[in-house]
């Protein structure tokens, strides 16, 4: 078995936080671009670069923090990634398993996940929140690829809850609190950096998707190989291409990203301290 696929491998990296904090968190919180601030609400903090921790990866989005925050919010005791990583930035899928899997080993039980995402719902606009309900990968590979620790999680798995029902419902029924208008739809996956094409975004309309991003979706079947519940909230921050004609950039993005970033972090904030 491959080194990165077994349970020593992430154990690593969860001994060496273990050494820095003296309690176990229940939530784990993985910040998508440009929202970071909620990490700013988190009390008795202890920070750790992402270099610092065995066995881990390193964020190259310049917008991303790169650090990884534990302690205190809304009375949960939690984890939070501020910056993620990406297929983009030339890490292999198999990677991508390590935020998760660091979480698991630590004892999470829930984990909420953020990105900033294109519109593909002419319904949509700029400004609004997506509960995803389920995705479409569109690359269609997996984090999973290779040899399986049954330890961690079985070889074949279920994804027909990977976004869990019971934190959707809780975070639609708090959906009144929030300014930003509430959706719930599909999230479509592809590994960027670029845009979707406008033909693409026509093809993911026809087949049921309501928004696109690059990220969330590695993490999100992570986290069902493992038994984590996983609520995932997508930031409309634009319309995809050919949905109005503009074309897609990513000073939009952040800029949209900043001037909702407040709303959605007291949204965040009322989820956490909600969950049972």
């Amino acid at each position: 078995m491959k080194e990165c696929y077994n349970l020593e491998y992430f154990e690593k990296s969860a001994s060496y936080v273990r050494e820095k904090i003296d309690y176990q968190p229940e939530i784990a919180i993985i910040l998508g671009s440009a929202l970071g601030t909620l990490a700013e609400d988190i009390s008795h903090r202890t920070e750790i670069p992402y270099e610092e921790i065995p066995n881990f990866l390193v964020s190259t989005v310049k917008s991303h923090a790169g650090k990884l925050i534990l302690g205190e919010l809304c009375g949960k005791k939690v984890v939070c990634m501020s910056g993620r990583f990406h297929y983009y930035e030339g890490y292999d899928y198999e990677q991508l398993v390590a935020p998760v899997r660091l979480f698991k080993q630590l004892g999470v039980k829930t984990m909420i996940l953020t990105n900033a995402a294109g519109a593909i719902n002419t319904g949509y606009r700029p400004g609004d929140l997506m509960i995803i309900k389920d995705h479409i990968n569109l690359p269609g590979a997996s984090p999973l690829r290779g040899p399986n620790d049954d330890r961690i999680g079985p070889r074949f798995f279920d994804l027909c809850n990977a976004y869990d029902e019971e934190l959707r419902r809780l975070a639609k029924n708090l959906a009144g609190t929030c300014r930003l208008r509430v959706q719930e739809g599909i999230y479509a996956y592809q590994v960027g950096p670029h845009f979707e094409t406008p033909a693409e975004i026509r093809f993911l309309r026809m087949a049921g998707a309501d928004a696109a991003g690059m990220s969330t979706v590695t993490e999100a079947i992570t986290a069902a190989h493992c038994g984590i519940k996983t609520l995932a909230i997508s930031l409309i921050t634009n319309m995809g291409a050919g949905v109005d004609n503009r074309a897609v950039n990513g000073e939009e993005v952040d800029q949209v990203a900043a001037e909702s970033a407040g709303e959605f972090r007291l949204y965040l904030k009322e989820i956490v301290k909600n969950m049972v």
